[in-house]
């Protein structure tokens, strides 16, 4: 089971960050991902698998003025 943004999730072991992300809906281009306490590149998404007892933070880039 790994956690994102607090909540345990299953079914993302084995998938990488970019197959999980696309899965849950997000963005890329909007993003950054902490996991497990290292921010994490984003040309690393595609390559980093997700293994039981991960955590992740996903924040969410808002634009505004």
């Amino acid at each position: 089971m790994i956690k994102i943004n607090g909540e345990q999730r299953e079914g993302f072991e084995g998938m990488t960050v970019g197959e999980m992300l696309a899965e849950l809906g997000y963005k890329t281009a909007y993003i950054a991902i902490e996991m497990n306490g290292e921010i994490l590149k984003r040309e690393n998404y595609p390559s980093t698998e997700l293994r039981d007892g991960d955590w992740l933070e996903v924040v969410n880039f808002v634009g505004g003025g």
